[in-house]
């Protein structure tokens, strides 16, 4: 576990200006494309930083038998939500951890107006079930803790409720339900399992059991780890030293079966490629001690590595990735990896190529 873990703290060379760069609106995907394995793919060569324009559903040509695929198996919650006060008001809502049973931390929009001891009913549109939250207490920064008066536990609540937690830059006119179904399967990897997550392992999303099929098929392992990704992941650089940079920390899981997945591999000379940077942040938490700086250990808990040049990667080799914003902590991560140059280089590709960004965006393989 690597908790409080960030990298490099002395290094003073990568500022937060070294992350930005300028998109037009209309490349910021709004939907998935119909078919998943449909999307581009931009593959980037780390050794000699070439660029190759390929697609998703040629992934398994692009792969070596050995390789290893690691996937994240979160499922994503239902997590958003509109709450009503007893004035009438309405209030945006986003479910973030349940502490306890009937016990939940959220972020609400509007805090400086609400009171510890107030409640708040939350419904479900014109579908029985809602529920009645009690502010405990405010905990900063528009998070609360709240009591829920409803026996089961959150994501049985959260399915009644709730509606998919898209990222701001996705848009949506109102909650119409067929539209947040679609968003409840699409904006969810077929591999999904365990529920937990605010927001999706958005590479994963592009794969699909035929493709992994066909992957299995060339003689490449998949192994899954789990990472509930939170709130944190949308959080902008505000600070231009990254070494002043607060991480938020995540939950993750590595078992035994993928370290010995990892070990295999290594043995018999696979790549270890992390689909997505999530599961990048778990296979780097979960890094042997340096006797052994291949291989990974079974471990579980709160993560909060910050990954950013001139970090050295001890487990992964290659890295399955879609388009990230900004002044993010996921696109340092990417250069880290490939380097800040070549990343440049891979952006302004895909930006003068037609390439869609974001979350519902298209994919780029850095090998």
């Amino acid at each position: 576990m690597k908790e409080g873990t960030s990298v490099d703290k002395g290094n003073a060379g990568f500022t937060a200006a070294d992350l930005d760069y300028e998109l037009p609106n209309g490349l910021i995907a709004q939907h998935p494309l119909p078919k998943r394995d449909a999307s581009r793919l931009l593959v980037v060569d780390r050794s000699s930083g070439r660029l190759h324009d390929n697609l998703i559903s040629k992934l398994p040509d692009l792969l070596r038998p050995g390789d290893l695929l690691v996937l994240n198996d979160t499922r994503v919650l239902p997590a958003k939500f509109t709450a009503e006060r007893r004035t009438g008001g309405k209030i945006g809502g986003l479910f973030v951890a349940e502490e306890e049973p009937g016990r939940w931390q959220v972020m609400l929009e509007g805090s400086r107006r609400l009171r510890v001891g107030e409640s708040l009913i939350v419904t479900s549109g014109e579908q029985p079930g809602g529920v009645t939250l009690r502010l405990l207490e405010g905990c900063g920064a528009g998070f609360w803790r709240v009591e829920v008066d409803a026996q089961e536990a959150a994501g049985q609540i959260l399915d009644r409720i709730g509606v998919t937690p898209l990222p701001p830059y996705i848009h949506r006119n109102g909650t119409d339900p067929a539209i947040d179904a679609d968003d409840r399967s699409r904006y969810q990897t077929v591999y999904a399992q365990r529920p937990g997550a605010i927001a999706a392992p958005t590479a994963g999303l592009h794969l699909t059991e035929f493709l992994l099929d066909e992957v299995r098929a060339k003689g490449i392992e998949t192994t899954f780890v789990t990472l509930h990704v939170g709130v944190g992941t949308f959080k902008p650089i505000d600070v231009e030293r990254l070494s002043q940079h607060v991480m938020h920390a995540e939950w993750y899981e590595l078992q035994s079966e993928t370290a010995e997945a990892v070990r295999r591999c290594r043995e018999h000379g696979g790549r270890v490629l992390a689909v997505g940077t999530t599961a990048v942040r778990v296979l780097e938490s979960a890094a042997a001690e340096p006797t052994d700086t291949r291989a990974v250990r079974a471990s579980c808990g709160m993560t909060d590595i910050f990954i950013y040049p001139p970090y050295q990667f001890r487990v992964v080799d290659a890295l399955l990735t879609n388009f990230h914003l900004p002044r993010s902590t996921l696109l340092a991560l990417v250069m880290a990896l490939a380097g800040a140059e070549t990343i440049r280089r891979a952006y302004g590709h895909a930006i003068g190529h037609g390439y869609r960004f974001y979350s519902y965006g298209d994919a780029m393989l850095i090998q």
